[in-house]
């Protein structure tokens, strides 16, 4: 009996300890995480993950941003030097080239057809696609609905501007009503990465020979109407701006503040800046974008357009992830395309414009609905996103050295030139 009893305890204690170890293996999750280079949703993308968890307990994903003062960039060379890269990294279209070979190629997923027109050129290499398009964003002249209103005796309308003339006179209306007309931030990367670059991405014989023509010196930049006409516009927005007697000293959160509140009618920056705006509201949140004409041709099809792209892409790393960690990044993209929860959580909650033909959502604020609205119609111009990392900084104090009353036209004009001639390497 003592016999048995002991035989008893032992296959009991056999039995424990088989379950107890095979409890782990039950409950075994795979771990994914994801940088993120969008500081200002890092709270909406935990929410995300969040959610991702609960719909898939076999999966445990973790939201990584950058911290302040250092960029995504940055964060995922020191990663990559210690040899744990995260497993899916956003980031901007140029900092994405520098990874390319380090990315899994997802050329035979789903929503690569999906895929707005454009919006995978970035990310293509030896015709595979390597990256994801997590974000569309846009910029032109933001405009406050009431003050333009007011300045313009009636309901504004958007399509009224489509020349510099219209666009100054429009200025002159709202300098009259009360309200100073423009907010032109200084910001290094808002003048060089974005005001120069819509310069360049209509340049008639294409920005790649404009380049080329810059430094093999066959293009007078005095002579070429584009930058010519960009200077002029330039000037318009200097003349018109709220700080033109100290340009240099107001902040990206000034921009924000001053349209918010109507201290000024228009603001040149992207929709990006909404969640600032909408914390100075005094509008009931009626704002929109403008294009930016660079001449006064009326029939020009692109002064009716605004600036419109994929600015963030998604890359999977192959070089310190596992095979089941790069399935589980795939499904983990493919749920924000095509799951009603997915696309939920990252259009109405992260506030992203989705670049995916397939997802029928708009996000609520204002600046993303007339960005869909110039999508629709079929207005809108190439985001120039892949320029060099030091571009935005040289060209920018460039033009903050202009708009400061540093240097004229002409040497405005040369230093873009020198810039562009470095790059020849």
């Amino acid at each position: 009996m003592r016999k048995q009893l002991k035989v008893a305890i032992s296959l009991a204690c056999l039995m424990m300890f088989i379950g107890c170890s095979a409890s782990p293996v039950s409950q075994q999750t795979t771990k994914i995480t994801f940088l993120n280079s969008k500081s200002e949703i890092k709270t909406q993308l935990e929410e995300v993950a969040k959610q991702y968890n609960q719909e898939h307990p076999e999966v445990s994903l973790e939201i990584i941003t950058a911290p302040e003062g250092t960029s995504a960039y940055q964060k995922l060379m020191s990663m990559y030097g210690s040899g744990s890269p995260a497993t899916m990294s956003m980031l901007d279209p140029g900092d994405t080239q520098t990874f390319l070979d380090k990315a899994v190629d997802l050329s035979k997923e789903k929503w690569v057809a999906d895929t707005i027109e454009n919006g995978l050129d970035a990310v293509k290499k030896n015709d595979a696609v390597l990256g994801f398009p997590f974000a569309v964003e846009g910029y032109g002249l933001i405009y406050n609905k009431k003050v333009l209103d007011k300045a313009t005796g009636g309901p504004f309308d958007p399509s009224s501007v489509n020349s510099r003339s219209s666009l100054n006179s429009l200025m002159a209306k709202i300098q009259k009503s009360g309200v100073a007309p423009v907010m032109l931030s200084p910001m290094d990367w808002s003048l060089g990465s974005h005001l120069l670059a819509l310069a360049y991405s209509v340049q008639p014989g294409g920005f790649p020979e404009f380049v080329k023509g810059m430094q093999n010196n066959s293009i007078d930049m005095s002579q070429n109407n584009v930058m010519s006409g960009w200077v002029q516009t330039l000037d318009l927005l200097k003349d018109n701006n709220i700080n033109k007697h100290a340009p240099l000293d107001s902040t990206y959160e000034d921009g924000s503040k001053a349209l918010g509140e109507g201290k000024v009618g228009l603001w040149f920056m992207g929709n990006w800046a909404w969640n600032g705006i909408k914390s100075n509201d005094t509008a009931n949140e009626e704002y929109g974008f403008l294009p930016l004409p660079l001449n006064d041709n009326t029939d020009d099809p692109n002064n009716s357009k605004i600036t419109v792209g994929v600015t963030k892409y998604v890359f999977i790393d192959s070089t310190a992830t596992t095979p089941q960690q790069q399935e589980e990044a795939k499904k983990f993209l493919n749920w924000l395309v095509y799951e009603k929860s997915g696309q939920e959580l990252l259009v109405n909650k992260a506030n992203v414009i989705p670049a995916f033909k397939n997802i029928d959502l708009v996000p609520s604020d204002p600046l993303s609905k007339s960005i869909k609205s110039y999508m629709s119609n079929g207005k809108t111009l190439p985001f120039m996103a892949t320029l060099p990392p030091d571009h935005g900084a040289i060209t920018g104090a460039s033009i903050q050295s202009y708009i400061s009353g540093k240097i004229d036209k002409a040497e405005l004009l040369r230093q873009i030139r020198i810039y562009w001639k470095a790059q020849q390497g």
